[in-house]
């Protein structure tokens, strides 16, 4: 329902192609982890099911960063080399979801920093714009992922871990929503 929002309420053709980016991303990411997630019940015939989810849940990330990135990337003025990271973080998406294809649960250390990494480098470009409204809750919205990563890692160690992870994980989406629906998309007053 938020993807259509932002995409019903684009005002031209590069807010609506962003509006459109984002929300699959957003929408992409929650339905393949809740699809993942309902498969998990480790039946011996759903085995084969449920690592195929659980690769694509985690290709799904890739692309929810770079689809994350995209109205900050598509709808500011950057600079000469910024301008570059709107098609490096598709890319850096291809490259850590063919990471995952092949590599699958190989390295879950190697896994957590390429995720961690693409989360920031585009950042730091946006910090280079003219405009840098939005991007505090941009990062905010960042550090709730962050935080997160301290009880995804805890999991089986902390009671409801990965349930928690998946609050902050919630919290961190609800956060960027709001700010590229306020600050980048202006849909807001």
């Amino acid at each position: 329902m938020g993807s259509s929002v932002l995409y019903v309420l684009s005002d031209d053709q590069w807010e609506t192609i962003s509006a459109w980016m984002y929300g699959t991303g957003l929408s992409g990411l929650f339905i393949m982890s809740t699809m993942f997630h309902t498969v998990t019940w480790k039946k011996s015939h759903l085995r084969k099911v449920e690592q195929r989810f659980h690769m694509c849940d985690r290709m799904v990330i890739y692309f929810f960063i770079a689809a994350s990135y995209a109205p900050w990337l598509n709808l500011r003025e950057l600079g000469p080399w910024a301008v570059h990271m709107r098609w490096l973080v598709w890319i850096m998406a291809c490259a850590g979801s063919a990471y995952v294809f092949f590599f699958h649960e190989k390295n879950k250390l190697l896994d957590l920093l390429c995720y961690t990494a693409m989360g920031t480098l585009p950042a730091l470009v946006l910090v280079s714009m003219p405009n840098r409204e939005g991007v505090l809750e941009l990062s905010v919205g960042g550090f709730f992922y962050c935080l997160g990563i301290v009880f995804f890692k805890s999991d089986g160690l902390i009671p409801f871990a990965h349930a928690i992870w998946h609050v902050f994980v919630a919290v961190g989406a609800g956060i960027q929503y709001y700010a590229i629906w306020r600050y980048s998309l202006n849909l807001l007053p």
